[in-house]
């Protein structure tokens, strides 16, 4: 059994892959760290992981430990990958990964060089609603794709959530712009050459609160909006010549919506339902990690991955700051 190392007591942990890894058929919790001892033992004794830490070097240190978990807040996430790879562990870290494109070189050459796994863990990608999305798209059950749209909001003005502080990595577009992005990158297989967008950011904070994308991948276009003050929200619709298919809960199945996947045909006047009870994107991702870690074929979200849709935030980011395009 693969024995997993948490990396802080963050509520993503607590709440997502605790439940995932210890439901997994290839895992176990075995330490939990955190910069308070008890907070550490509290949680480790919820999940009978043998192991509690009072810092993150002691976890990384130890030979009972064989892969991590990272969701500390995102201004850390390079450099604590960056510490576990060299500690020879294979590491899964919470997105985004980095703040920009650049930053994710180092841990290719670390990772290279120690031949362990490092991903971000981009869910979704393990889900079967998108792997479903993926396969319609290719066999053209919408027949030539066209536009695709979507939309990611939730509302969120605490000011000591970390989402909310620009210094930890906060802002809409490095939590929940990188999800549209991913998503039609993932179903379509193409990418995104130029990029318009509008940002605007809170008074106090400083943070990107909202933003409308542009993306034209060439053959088609990617329109979308997020916000963190705005009214939840979820959908992504790919419209063809043929029909369309809609995500009714494309990026927290089964929490924010039912997972379901709807293809509709030209006219209208007639839709296929796809249904997916009970998948956990969770644990399929932990669990396809780690088979990919012992040296399995299972696709995991790789840093080259990483870098191509970063690339696209950044281009976000600059496009924001001016009228046009901007190229990826």
């Amino acid at each position: 059994m693969f024995r997993w190392g948490i990396l802080s007591t963050a509520k993503i942990a607590r709440d997502h892959l605790l439940p995932a890894i210890a439901a997994s058929e290839n895992g176990v919790v075995a330490a939990i760290a955190s910069r308070d001892p008890a907070r550490a033992r509290q949680l480790a004794d919820r999940w009978n992981a043998p192991h509690a830490f009072g810092s993150y070097e002691e976890l990384l240190a130890s030979a009972e430990v064989d892969g991590v978990y990272i969701p500390l807040p995102t201004s850390q996430h390079v450099e604590w990958a960056a510490k576990a790879i060299e500690a020879g562990k294979h590491v899964l870290v919470e997105k985004p990964l980095a703040l920009k494109a650049a930053d994710i070189a180092p841990l290719i050459a670390l990772r290279d060089r120690h031949k362990v796994l490092v991903s971000e863990a981009f869910m979704v990608v393990h889900h079967p609603q998108w792997l479903k999305v993926r396969a319609l798209i290719a066999e053209g059950a919408v027949g030539r794709l066209r536009h695709v749209q979507g939309a990611f909001s939730y509302f969120n003005d605490d000011p000591h959530n970390m989402r909310n502080q620009l210094d930890l990595g906060g802002g809409a577009l490095p939590d929940i712009g990188v999800y549209p992005v991913v998503t039609t990158r993932f179903a379509t297989g193409g990418k995104p050459v130029r990029v318009q967008a509008t940002i605007e950011r809170d008074e106090t904070f400083g943070t990107d609160i909202y933003s409308s994308v542009r993306a034209d991948f060439g053959g088609f276009e990617l329109s979308f909006y997020l916000s963190t003050q705005m009214a939840a929200r979820q959908i992504m619709v790919f419209h063809g010549d043929k029909g369309f298919i809609e995500i009714a809960s494309p990026f927290n199945a089964g929490l924010y919506d039912d997972q379901r996947v709807t293809l509709h045909n030209q006219d209208h006047d007639a839709a296929q339902l796809f249904r997916f009870p009970g998948a956990q994107q969770y644990r399929l991702q932990v669990e396809a990690f780690v088979r990919a870690a012992a040296g399995g074929r299972d696709r995991v979200f790789t840093l080259e991955d990483s870098v191509a849709n970063q690339k696209v935030i950044d281009a976000i980011f600059r496009a924001g700051t001016h009228d046009g395009w901007e190229p990826v």
